[in-house]
């Protein structure tokens, strides 16, 4: 694959990070795949692409619809967990952005929390597009704007108050761009899709202490990860306890729950 400096980034960083992910973010991001399955009308003999498809979650959950799957990613260690986890599907290794198939081969192509790790994520759209049959669906979700996924708040404002935003990134494009429902629709639009629809669909971590957001978010990701781990010894003491702090707020009796809703964008290939 050829690869810019920001995807070069996202690429290795995927490569360390496949067991924390599965570990910190398993239980989260699987909770919008019913309505993205839905979205995409996925049942009994549908063709569908998992696209991003990370430990092979959304591509597990639609053959238990009874759909022909393939997932697709481009960080070997993610395709060899999600064949560890689900040792009777595909995945192959390959890019969102030059994606690996013919044209016309899929009823359906869905790319869960996948489009704020692409360099170009209009050529994402576009691939998704050529690879559809005429009629054919594209689903993607992303996180919701921080007011309404907290726990990005919670995080994004301890490093704020405690360290500094502006560390050495690869530029890339903005990590909330997708968050704005119009974002989405002009981008399917462009494409050449029809009739898209954006909803937000709730989703909540449900975590044993309030801890467990601050390394979630250290360990288990690449971009956030990559901002706190450029924090001074100090700086990174005092986000970690504001965090802590921010979590347990929503404490109840016996777990931390904090609102993580995403945003669910579906299009119509004509």
């Amino acid at each position: 694959m050829n690869e810019d400096q920001f995807s070069a980034f996202e690429h290795r960083g995927w490569e360390r990070v496949a067991q924390p992910y599965h570990t910190f973010f398993g239980n989260l991001t699987i909770q919008s795949h019913c309505a993205l399955l839905d979205a995409l009308a996925v049942r009994r003999g549908v063709r569908l692409l998992d696209v991003a498809s990370g430990p092979g979650y959304l591509a597990a959950a639609a053959a238990q619809r009874g759909a022909d799957v393939v997932g697709v990613d481009f960080a070997d260690s993610m395709v060899d967990q999600a064949r560890r986890i689900y040792p009777a599907l595909t995945f192959r290794i390959g890019s969102a952005e030059d994606l690996p198939f013919d044209d016309d081969e899929f009823d359906a192509v869905g790319i869960s929390f996948g489009m704020l790790h692409f360099s170009h994520p209009e050529k994402a759209i576009e691939e998704a597009f050529r690879v559809l049959r005429p009629g054919g669906k594209v689903g993607f979700t992303v996180w919701a704007a921080p007011d309404k996924a907290v726990g990005f708040s919670i995080v994004l404002k301890a490093i704020e108050a405690h360290g500094r935003m502006d560390v050495q990134l690869p530029p890339g494009p903005a990590f909330f761009r997708f968050s704005d429902w119009a974002e989405c629709e002009r981008v399917l639009l462009a494409a050449g899709f029809r009739e898209p629809r954006i909803e937000e669909v709730d989703q909540t971590l449900h975590a044993r202490s309030p801890d467990a957001l601050f390394e979630m978010l250290l360990r288990g990701g690449v971009r956030v990860s990559a901002i706190l781990n450029a924090q001074t010894p100090d700086a990174l003491a005092a986000i970690s306890k504001t965090v802590r702090e921010g979590a347990a707020r929503y404490a109840s009796e016996d777990d931390v729950r904090i609102p993580m809703p995403c945003v669910l964008a579906c299009a119509t290939k004509p």
